[in-house]
């Protein structure tokens, strides 16, 4: 009777014990992430802009705000890639679906997003070779198409920034629910309210570069610690003896009904590959319907941006897929026993705690602070990046182009700044009566900023010591009204960020008041954002895509997803009554997918082939040439183009042909390297381990040791490779203004009164000192 009664005290225990449970109160979880995390960031933030004000003289800049230069290194774009797609949900859904699929669902769960990652180099080549001053894809959309396509992508857009950033907050208020006392929903989007906006605020993208560095190296810290404490910490030191303790526990389990022989540790899995298909189609809208993933994109010349797309694909795989296999079949392995308590109800699974809930078991109290470590410094990462995506949208795309444009009726192929017509780069097949018109135009004559001797008079004038704190206006009657009408951007740009973190604080509540949890938000969120992805992509890729054919089909796709997803839940138990369950099925999220995309992608296709105006190969040049035309006059695209085209003249520009020419290696190791790593994670990994069925003791071993080799490796890279890079080009930047200071110290015995000479030459009216700008 007592052996008993110690006993039944010994499993109450236990179910205290093996349960998720709190590690800090509110005002310590408020301390540690708005001081620590929090403060960490601000002063990256805070470096970043001293270095682009002292190195790269660019920090007043509005485009910097939202291309972080342009130049950003191969290993930066690759770490910070990887970070902003490493949501806190894949950090805690990966280990879930190992739970419900076995091995099987770790792997299809990170290959479906890989495969996007992978193809997404080949369509950013192309976008950055043929919209090269774009900030945003809504701005080839709406210098293709026009207005009404360009408010119904900036629609679908903001929709996907919505979809994340509720995914986000899902994850991150769950996570810190379990893990702080008494933590309310408010309290919990508030904090993480604050940490997606501090530091974007103060240092724009460029600062969620540098903070994404830090953050994927502590993910990766924490990531080894992991994995040696449950394989190779204390007793199996040096041994594969706990590797084969899950293989022996996880093989005699019962596992899915649909997976071969009712087995975990297979790969014919039907729910992991159905989770695949879903992933693929929800991935594929994020990847290139993201404004986060473009921005990123957009910060790096073509062949750095190829590259770093494609570290990113390695880095990224090597994190869920290990966390997944480790944290999930070691939780199967231990609640495998019948008599033991270890074990979440289905509630905490479906949140994603498994992977909070094996830390604590594994290593206590230090795996608390770990996993929330991991995860808080996800979350930020991916959140501010959605933070500056939803602002450059704003300030690009809605005010920039339909609230308050420079002016009213500008029109593609003529001079923002003078109105006049812009010298045309295509004039193959032209007609009599075009060169008739051409002859008869009146042309731009406004002079570039670089050799603008009024804008240089005003650089020096503002930057002096007795100008530095009063009132910027500008003298120069060719830029000095952009000018004001860009620092009144930056302005607005500063008050848009603080307004879109605000924005959070709502939407959180909204989510709070719902109910629907990660698991709802991750397979039915995305089939609303889906149809936005064929019609985007062939904006991109075919020139004969219309304007019509691109909002026919985005918006049949989205009323038809959400149509064949209804229609499919209604035919489970309890129907449309039973709405969060049934519409949430794999089945129905897996006919709400395809239908959106397929019915989008086809009928953007046929409705574009009857409405283009493209009829010969000129008309596919001039086409391309609106998103040639995307540019800031003040600092134009070919500036950043200088070293791969050393013999162009000052201010001209590289044609269509001469960029496809100069990025072409761009473009082959796109290509090259999208196939081989197609092949590599669609072919060979998945061939070879379904080819085994049901894994032995060896293959099993094989397989995880496999992940963490790639992990440690990962890790290695990630930590070394990316802040060496990054110095070089900071040395780099540092000698070309040394020679820059030089040269200028060489010339300053020009002639003060030059700048009038210069002005005379050109026909310019005398400066007028009383404009003023707000």
């Amino acid at each position: 009777m007592i052996n008993c009664a110690i006993y039944c005290f010994c499993c109450s225990q236990l179910c205290n014990i093996f349960k998720v449970y709190p590690v800090l109160n509110n005002h310590q979880a408020a301390a540690l992430l708005l001081l620590g995390f929090g403060g960490l960031s601000i002063l990256l933030a805070l470096m970043y802009v001293a270095i682009r004000k002292h190195v790269f003289h660019d920090a007043d800049n509005l485009d910097t705000t939202f291309d972080a230069g342009g130049k950003v290194s191969t290993s930066l774009t690759a770490v910070t890639v990887a970070s902003q797609l490493l949501w806190p949900g894949d950090l805690l859904q990966c280990a879930t679906v190992a739970i419900k699929n076995g091995i099987a669902g770790s792997f299809w769960y990170t290959s479906c997003a890989v495969v996007n990652m992978i193809l997404f180099p080949v369509l950013s080549v192309q976008f950055k070779t043929r919209a090269p001053g774009a900030k945003t894809f809504l701005q080839v959309i709406h210098a293709r198409f026009g207005n009404v396509a360009h408010i119904v992508f900036c629609f679908f857009a903001l929709l996907m920034n919505l979809m994340i950033t509720i995914c986000l907050l899902t994850a991150s208020t769950a996570l810190l629910q379990a893990l702080v006392k008494d933590a309310s929903g408010e309290y919990c989007v508030i904090i993480m309210a604050t940490l997606f906006g501090s530091y974007s605020f103060i240092g724009g993208l460029g600062s969620t570069f540098y903070v994404s560095y830090f953050n994927t190296v502590i993910i990766f810290i924490c990531l080894v610690c992991f994995t040696v404490s449950i394989f190779y910490d204390g007793e199996n030191a040096g041994t594969f003896k706990a590797i084969d303790f899950v293989y022996d526990k996880v093989h005699c389990m019962t596992g899915p009904e649909k997976n071969e022989e009712r087995s975990y540790i297979t790969f014919w899995s039907e729910g992991a590959i159905i989770w695949a298909v879903q992933g693929f189609f929800a991935t594929a809208s994020i990847t290139f319907c993201d404004q986060a993933s473009w921005q990123s994109r957009i910060a790096a010349k073509p062949v750095q941006g190829v590259l770093g797309f494609f570290a990113a694909t390695y880095i990224w795989f090597a994190i869920p897929s290990t966390i997944g296999t480790t944290l999930g079949l070691a939780y199967l392995a231990k609640a495998s026993d019948a008599n033991s308590t270890f074990a979440l109800d289905t509630n905490d699974i479906d949140q994603g705690l498994v992977t909070v809930f094996m830390a604590q078991s594994e290593m206590g109290l230090t795996g608390s602070y770990l996993v929330l470590t991991m995860l808080i410094m996800a979350v930020m990462s991916s959140g501010s990046g959605e933070v500056m995506a939803v602002s450059s949208i704003i300030v690009y795309d809605i005010y920039q182009t339909h609230i308050r444009p420079f002016k009213n009726r500008h029109t593609t192929g003529h001079c923002i700044l003078c109105g006049e017509v812009k010298l045309r780069e295509v004039t193959s097949d032209s007609t009599d009566k075009n060169n008739e018109d051409s002859s008869r135009a009146k042309y731009c004559q406004c002079p570039l900023v670089s050799e603008c001797a009024y804008c240089k008079e005003d650089h020096r004038r503002l930057h002096s010591s007795s100008e530095k704190n009063r009132q910027r206006f500008y003298m120069c009657p060719f830029h000095g009204d952009y000018r004001s009408y860009l620092d009144s951007l930056i302005t607005f740009k500063s008050w848009c960020i603080l307004w879109v973190t605000l924005g959070l604080l709502p939407v959180g509540m909204v989510l709070l008041v719902s109910g629907v949890d990660l698991n709802y938000v991750m397979l039915c969120g995305f089939i609303l954002t889906t149809p936005s992805f064929p019609p985007a992509l062939m904006a991109i890729i075919w020139s004969k895509t219309s304007g019509l054919g691109v909002i026919v089909g985005s918006i049949s796709g989205l009323v038809g997803g959400i149509t064949a997803n209804f229609i499919t839940a209604s035919t489970f138990e309890g129907g449309l009554s039973d709405f969060l369950k049934n519409t949430s099925r794999d089945y129905s999220v897996l006919a709400g997918s395809t239908t959106s995309f397929g019915l989008s992608l086809v009928l953007t296709i046929v409705v574009s082939l009857l409405t283009n105006k493209i009829k010969c190969t000129r008309d596919e040049l001039i086409e391309w040439q609106k998103a040639r035309d995307i540019d800031n006059p003040l600092r134009p695209w070919n500036e950043l183009f200088k070293e791969e085209f050393p013999s162009l003249k000052e201010g001209e520009k590289p044609t269509y042909d001469e960029l496809d020419k100069v990025f072409r290696t761009a473009k082959l190791t796109a290509y090259i390297g999208g196939a081989i790593s197609l092949v590599i994670f669609i072919v060979v990994i998945p061939g070879s381990m379904a080819s085994m069925h049901v894994l032995e003791k060896t293959e099993f071993r094989s397989w995880v040791v496999t992940l963490q080799v790639w992990a440690f490796l990962m890790a290695a890279v990630v930590i070394i490779v990316a802040p060496v890079e990054e110095i070089l080009v900071i040395f780099q930047q540092i000698r070309i203004n040394m020679k820059t200071a030089a040269r200028n110290f060489q010339s300053d015995g020009k002639d003060a009164n030059s700048i009038q000479e210069d002005g005379a030459d050109v026909g310019l009216v005398p400066l007028n000192s009383d404009r003023t700008y707000v």
